[in-house]
Order: structure tokens, then C-alpha cells, then sequence
């Protein structure tokens, strides 16, 4: 490729680690954006996708040709911020035509500092993924309408770490305890209620809502907060957040403290990487998947209750059947690819799922979920 002025009028390559590449048109902001590709199969939500912590270092796939027609709103975001690295579309980006919609996309990614690239195949994209495995790539946006040498970027984009092994939940989880009240962060001093300890690895919005919707006031602790320090404070429940990265690298670097959690009579519920680390801590192992579950058609079956749920999922991380041990009880699978969907530990009040409850594209056959944790406590 010449590193000459923009191509046909395309002024956006995505280049992946296999030197594969292809060229667009870029929205949003200049730069070079760098992260782990993935694909998305939702067809609405993309602005709770793009500020879920979980998408830390990813670039997001969409497979639904038309973002953006909603644009943005103050209501719809899942965390402070745009989490993911940046996006890719098929189509062009238009005006938004939503009563809602108090700002266009291509701005809002402007404000984050995010890129998107346009008029990309989507679908061939998307075939690329599911059949050679998730990848890096890089979205490469000059300001001058000019490329770079394609070996320059191939170097940056080779020098940016793989996701495997990788701990980022210290880039997403917040830095100080607060109490989620009324959708809103309040410095958290001290409380005479009952509450529910939250174990923040990057925790959407929505969970915190339906958390606070109980009787139960909603603590959020950094992810490395001293496990006993939580004891001490004598929760009613612990939950186990979502978040991006390598679970058992996560795991690895806090083992110590949230191995404490074994010895926890208070009941646990986690979703997602807060699945994953209750695995771990229990003695199971994670691995890798091929290029992961993400979007919100993913049917689960219920083993107990022989129902299937319609799930919303993004991890590229699973629970291996491999030695799962005895201590721990699958209840859900995928029908995807009946891979472990939730579990429960025997003899203790804890219980973790791979997917969503919170979102709704079920619309809510999954909310039960917390209702049972609620359950779990009133009956602790």
C-alpha cells in the first residue's frame, strides 16, 4: 500500500494481525486505535455496547448495518465513558431521526475521542472473524488524509499486547467506595442499612439500577479492596461484577485477597468476569474462546428448569469443562455451543452466570436471576 493521500476518497484503513487489511471512511477522532476485534450481532444498544468497560481494549464489529439512526442520549450510557477502542460499520453514518437523541454519533465519538471506520464489509468481516478466531487489529485515521507506510503500522499493531493474559480491570474499576443511589455516584462513608457489597471489575449502569431497586442499598468497592476490611462491614450480599480482559490474569494478580471469598457465608452472585473469578476461585480453570459470544440472540438452557432464556453476551472467555471440579455445580449452558453458562457452588449460597441479566432481549427472561440472589440474602 503507497503512503499516498486517501484512496477513492477513503481516508480509514483497519488493518488485523494477519496483514490483512481494509480500507473506509473515518468518523469520529484522528489517530491510531488499537485493540482485540470482535463482532456483534445486537441490532440495537450500540451506545450501552461502546461504554461497557467489558469492550476495555476492543474494537467492536458491528453486524447490523445501520448505526447511529438513534444517536446518543445522557440516559443511555453504561458507564462514565466510551470503553471501547472503536467500531466498525457497514453503512455511513446519517442524522439520528429519535426523539431522543440529544447528539449525533460521530460527534459523541468526537467528545470520547474514539474513532469509527465506515463502508466497511461487515459481513465478510464477520465471516473472517468466525472462521480464523478473534484477532488484533488496528483502525488507523490520519488527520492529513495521508497513510502512513503499511509496515509502520504493521509494527505498532504487532508491538500492541494480545488479550490473553492480559489484566485491565485496574484501567476500568474505580479507585474509591461509593453508594449508587438513584443513578448516581454518592461518596460513600458509612451505612447503618443493610446494603449489597459490589466488587467493581468494570460494572455497567443497569446492574447497579436493578441492585438498588430492592430493599438493599448499593456499596461499590474497588476490585483489589482488602476482602476482610468488606467482611467487616457485614454486607447482606456480595456481587461480582463484569469486566474486561483475561480472567485468570485478573485472578493471578489478586488471588490472595478474593481466594477470602471461600470463606464467605454471605451469599454471592456473579455475572460475567465475576462469573469467571468465582470459577476460579473454586478451583476451575478459563480458557480462550475462538471469537466469543457477543450480542443479544444467545440462547441459554436452564438445567434446572428445562427453560431457555434469550441472552445478551459479550465475554471471550469461558469456564472449561476441562477438570471442572466437584465442588462447583453447572446449571446453565449455551445452545450455541453448549458451553458453561452458570454455575453454583454445593453447600454454599453462591452462584455466577456467563451472560447478562441485566439487559432484556427477552425481554426479561433472565431477571429472576436476581431475584434469587435477593432470595438468598433474605434467607441467609
Amino acid at each position: 500500500m503507497k503512503n499516498s493521500v486517501k484512496r477513492n476518497g477513503k481516508n480509514c484503513i483497519l488493518l488485523l494481525d494477519d496483514n490483512s487489511t481494509f480500507i473506509g471512511n473515518g468518523a469520529g477522532h484522528f489517530g491510531n486505535y488499537f485493540g482485540e476485534i470482535c463482532f456483534n450481532t445486537s441490532i440495537t444498544g450500540y451506545q450501552e455496547i461502546l461504554t461497557d468497560p467489558s469492550y476495555y481494549n476492543q474494537i467492536i464489529n458491528f453486524t447490523f448495518p445501520h448505526i447511529g439512526i438513534v444517536g446518543t442520549n445522557i440516559e443511555d450510557y453504561e458507564s462514565d465513558r466510551i470503553f471501547a477502542s472503536g467500531c466498525i460499520i457497514n453503512n455511513s453514518l446519517t442524522n439520528p431521526s429519535n426523539y431522543r437523541s440529544e447528539m449525533n454519533l460521530e460527534n459523541w465519538l468526537k467528545i470520547n475521542k474514539k474513532v469509527c471506520v465506515t463502508n466497511i464489509d461487515t459481513r465478510k468481516l464477520t465471516k473472517k472473524i468466525r472462521d480464523t478466531g478473534a484477532c488484533k487489529a488496528l483502525i488507523h485515521f490520519p488527520s492529513n488524509g495521508k497513510f502512513e507506510k503499511i509496515e509502520n503500522l504493521r509494527k505498532k499493531l504487532n508491538d500492541f499486547p494480545s488479550m490473553n493474559n492480559l489484566e485491565l480491570v485496574g484501567n476500568v474499576s474505580t479507585k474509591y467506595i461509593y453508594k449508587w443511589v438513584k443513578g448516581k455516584k454518592i461518596k460513600f462513608n458509612n451505612t447503618k442499612k443493610k446494603f449489597i457489597a459490589v466488587i467493581d471489575f468494570g460494572i455497567k449502569r443497569n446492574i447497579l439500577n436493578i441492585l438498588s431497586s430492592y430493599e438493599y442499598e448499593v456499596v461499590v468497592f474497588p476490585h483489589n479492596y482488602p476482602m476482610k476490611e468488606i467482611f467487616k462491614t457485614n454486607p447482606s450480599g456480595i456481587f461480582l461484577s463484569n469486566g474486561p480482559g483475561d480472567p485468570l490474569a485478573t485472578f493471578k494478580e489478586n488471588k490472595k485477597n478474593l481466594s477470602l471469598i471461600r470463606k464467605s457465608i454471605k451469599p454471592i452472585f456473579g455475572i460475567c468476569l465475576g462469573h469467571q473469578i468465582l470459577s476460579l476461585i473454586f478451583n476451575a480453570k478459563t480458557e480462550k474462546m475462538h471469537h466469543g459470544h457477543r450480542g443479544a440472540n444467545h440462547p441459554i438452557k436452564n438445567i434446572k428448569t428445562k427453560q431457555v432464556e434469550i441472552t445478551v453476551q459479550n465475554h471471550g472467555f469461558v469456564v472449561s469443562k476441562k477438570h471442572f471440579p466437584n465442588e462447583l455445580k453447572i446449571t446453565h449452558t449455551s445452545l450455541f455451543d453448549d458451553t458453561i453458562a452458570g454455575i453454583e457452588v454445593k453447600r454454599k449460597p453462591f452462584f455466577s452466570v456467563q451472560y447478562h441479566p441485566e439487559s432484556s432481549p427477552g425481554p426479561q427472561d433472565s431477571r429472576y436471576l436476581f431475584d434469587q440472589f435477593i432470595k438468598l440474602i433474605k434467607n441467609a
